[in-house]
């Protein structure tokens, strides 16, 4: 494809034109059906026939996480009981779990969105699909398991854990595909390369999600399990993963704009950000019947890519993400990701792709150290010294590094904690 036609601008205008009109028809019907939303919209003072474009979106006070926790168990629920067929929910790790609702249109939205984001990858009814991540009230398992059976594949239910099982079942199955977290798809790869079994699994595609994850992780497993890897994205607050993905040609994440409204703010005004501006993900459900939100905010880092993709999919993309406001880190008056880390990683000679980030303070002055593995036969003190002058040349701080042997560091069946600030401990 010529260089002219990978930078067309795709068309937003038309994208934003279809939202607006769906927005016309959500916001009055969620504030008639949703005693949370006609409450907040009461207090802003806002008539819900006012919001008619992106514009008027922007006066609409945002929706928390926080909010959706003191709604618990049902309080967010737009629907009547018995058109509510399932729930799922959060962690609840940080304190109360989020319930979300969903009607059986959500249901049957959400799976017709997770067989796009297969098909997008190139998995077809051919293909035996191994998945991975959580059942249960957790969304990822379920979710991925109903795009594959919507697209025709097999899907092969393991669940999380066992990886002895995982590795028995994806060389009697022949599998092809894995779905899993990027900490569980690394954990796996290396063991079978551990156990010397590369040349017989049949593995060709990852769809890997629930964490971000930098290119140097990216090009490990690709590297070690010998197939391409996908970065798919969600939330459970959403409808779960599935929200968005990338495609062969890896240049941001398509996203579904007939049901899913975009925004990107900034963190700390709120202030709505123009395409190609990072900042805060901020999402409106469009089609959400169950626990329509109006201005979610996710906390995560992205941008709206005004370019179109030279795969020429219609579906506009948000660049990767980058981090997470809560995962934000300021040191010395620089804010930090760890996905400027991840970056730093992938220039870096002879440094792997696992990372931990750890910030102390010693009588009033802020330390970061970073922990990084070396890739194998890559001496630690050279390491150690290059990641450093990347870190102050790309950063802007001084760091001091710690190199370890390459599996030094733990790894996760789930996800991996990555930054540990001890400085309120």
């Amino acid at each position: 494809m010529s260089l002219a036609a990978k930078k067309k601008r795709v068309n937003l205008e038309e994208v934003f034109s279809h939202q607006e009109k769906k927005l016309r028809e959500l916001v009055p019907r969620v504030y008639s059906h949703s005693p949370f939303y006609r409450r907040k919209f009461d207090e802003a003072g806002i008539d819900p026939g006012s919001v008619k474009t992106l514009v008027d979106l922007g006066r609409l006070p945002f929706t928390t996480k926080e909010e959706l926790r003191t709604g618990y168990p049902l309080g967010l629920m737009a629907v009547p009981e018995e058109q509510a067929v399932r729930i799922h929910s959060s962690s609840g790790t940080t304190g109360k779990p989020v319930i979300v609702p969903y009607t059986a249109n959500d249901v049957a939205t959400w799976a017709e969105m997770m067989a796009r984001c297969m098909t997008m990858t190139g998995v077809t009814n051919r293909d035996r699909v191994q998945v991975t991540p959580g059942y249960g009230l957790w969304t990822a398992g379920i979710g991925f398991q109903a795009g594959v059976e919507q697209l025709g594949a097999m899907a092969i239910p393991t669940g999380p854990g066992n990886t002895e099982k995982q590795i028995e079942m994806m060389l009697d199955l022949k599998t092809t595909v894995l779905c899993s977290t990027s900490s569980y798809a690394l954990l796996i790869a290396e063991e079978i390369n551990r156990r010397g079994l590369l040349d017989q699994i049949r593995l060709r595609l990852g769809i890997i999600g629930s964490e971000r994850w930098g290119d140097k992780m990216r090009a490990r497993i690709e590297e070690m399990l010998g197939i391409e890897t996908f970065d798919i994205y969600g939330l459970t607050e959403i409808y779960g993963p599935g929200t968005s993905i990338d495609c062969p040609e890896h240049c941001g994440l398509h996203y579904w704009y007939e049901h899913l409204l975009f925004e990107v703010v900034d963190p700390v005004t709120g202030r709505q950000l123009p395409p190609g501006q990072e900042g805060e993900l901020v999402v409106t459900t469009l089609t959400k019947e169950g626990m329509p939100l109006l201005r979610y905010r996710t906390r995560d880092i992205t941008s709206i890519l005004p370019e179109m993709c030279p795969c020429g999919s219609p579906y506009p993309m948000h660049a990767r993400i980058l981090g997470r406001t809560d995962d934000m880190i300021k040191i010395k008056g620089v804010n930090i990701y760890p996905g400027q880390i991840e970056h730093v990683l992938k220039i870096t000679a002879g440094a792997g792709s696992e990372y931990q980030i750890i910030v102390t303070r010693d009588q009033g002055k802020d330390n970061i150290l970073i922990k990084v593995e070396c890739r194998e036969g890559a001496p630690a003190e050279y390491v150690a010294g290059q990641l450093r002058k990347n870190v102050k040349a790309r950063i802007g701080i001084l760091t001091d590094i710690e190199a370890v042997p390459p599996g030094a560091l733990p790894r996760s069946e789930k996800k991996s904690k990555r930054v540990f600030d001890y400085r309120d401990s």
